[in-house]
């Protein structure tokens, strides 16, 4: 007897919205791990049975359905057992526009009205049991940002549970590597500003990320006369830097490029001046808290600490401290990151864009460099020492060159 298999979840709602289907997941009916195992399928799963289809490896789930037993993510029991329907199975998923199934003749069995939510555009609920897992929250914040391109907004009534689930403190139960999976996941979304948008409008960012919410209701000084409030402002510089740049750690960098902002005391408003001064001291916490890769961390750190250089670099001298500190020479595909973070971080402020001209500056050199490197090696004075003078010397010529070249 075959198996009664389903097509579930985000790839039947991205085949409706007629996006690109990255992985498909299928839930089966009916069936026994014993069934499943003599038929090929590996097991998988560690909390619920999943197996991999012996040929395409694709993830076959049996049908489940679950019960809340405690607070947060892992406080589920689950119940699998041939007697779950499809509609069980479908129930307990998070989303209608996710709690569809297609057959394997292209028909869509859409219990819970998906069908109508995908052609209204709206993010809702598929019923009070959303509640009991606050992952969602997180979810709701990053489907927001995945599909805010297609006019998806959240439904009045998901939005109230939200409030009755922050209330229950469920959201202080979340395993700090689960948040950093979806925020990870968040940031490389079409619109990754709207996830912490969506998080800070419905009470959660204060407890998840208290650094940016703090960043919410200090003005800074923008332009001449100009003022915009630093969560704003911050939120706006992601959004910048989706627009120059795919990667998460890029974008990441110019989101966190002004956290400094948030313990500055308020006889330091508007002008902020030297904000980026206590950039590290909210970073390393955060950081460490969620666990952030080392190299996703250092290059916030180093957006974070010295993105004002980016836009100072006037003189040689800022010029080269530049580089030193970022590690230009030795991390040059890096390095283009870095500036792209920093760029976004000022296209606010309508500044000139100094990411070319530096990277002229970078590229020559390190072709002379390279040229009188064996010239260095060769003169009988401490290398490293006549290395760094060697190094000034260059972008100075070179800044010189092409300051000229501009005028």
């Amino acid at each position: 007897m075959d198996l009664e298999t389903y097509l579930v979840g985000g790839a039947v709602r991205d085949k409706l919205l007629n996006l690109p289907i990255t992985e498909k997941d299928y839930v089966v009916i009916g069936a026994s791990p014993d069934d499943m195992l003599s038929r090929g399928f590996t097991p998988v799963g560690k909390d619920f049975p999943v197996f991999l289809h012996p040929d395409t490896k694709e993830e076959y789930a049996l049908a489940r359905t679950e019960r809340k037993t405690g607070p947060g993510y892992h406080g589920f029991e689950c119940q699998v057992d041939k007697n779950v329907t499809l509609e069980q199975d479908l129930a307990r998923r998070d989303f209608t526009i996710n709690a569809m199934a297609l057959t394997s003749d292209g028909s869509i069995i859409d219990p819970y009205g998906g069908l109508a939510d995908i052609e209204n555009r709206v993010l809702r609920h598929v019923s009070s049991a959303f509640v009991e897992d606050p992952i969602r929250v997180l979810r709701l914040a990053r489907f927001a940002a995945f599909l805010k391109h297609l006019g998806f907004t959240i439904a009045p009534e998901t939005l109230a549970l939200i409030e009755a689930l922050r209330r229950a403190g469920e959201l202080n139960a979340l395993v700090s590597e689960r948040v950093w999976q979806e925020t990870w996941k968040a940031l490389a979304c079409k619109d990754p500003d709207e996830y912490f948008n969506v998080l800070h409008e419905c009470g959660a960012l204060g407890i998840l990320y208290p650094e940016f919410e703090a960043l919410f209701g200090i003005p800074s000084l923008i332009q001449e006369k100009h003022f915009m409030d630093s969560g704003v402002h911050a939120l706006l510089t992601l959004n910048h830097a989706a627009r120059l740049s795919a990667l998460p750690e890029v974008r990441f960098a110019a989101y966190v490029h002004s956290l400094g902002k948030g313990v500055m005391l308020p006889e330091a408003w508007p002008e902020l001046i030297g904000y980026q001064d206590h950039s590290e001291e909210v970073l390393t916490p955060l950081a460490e808290r969620y666990k952030i890769p080392r190299q996703v961390k250092e290059m916030a750190r180093i957006v974070a600490c010295y993105h004002h250089l980016w836009n100072i670099a006037a003189t040689p001298e800022l010029v080269l401290n530049f580089f030193e500190v970022a590690d230009a020479l030795r991390r040059p595909e890096r390095f283009v990151n870095i500036l792209l973070a920093c760029e976004a971080c000022f296209m606010t402020h309508q500044y000139p864009d100094h990411t070319e001209f530096l990277l002229g500056i970078l590229t020559e050199l390190q072709k002379r460099l390279k040229e009188i490197k064996p010239l260095l090696a060769n003169s009988g004075q401490p290398l490293k020492k006549i290395y760094q003078q060697a190094k000034a010397d260059c972008i100075k010529r070179i800044f010189q060159k092409i300051t000229h070249e501009k005028t």
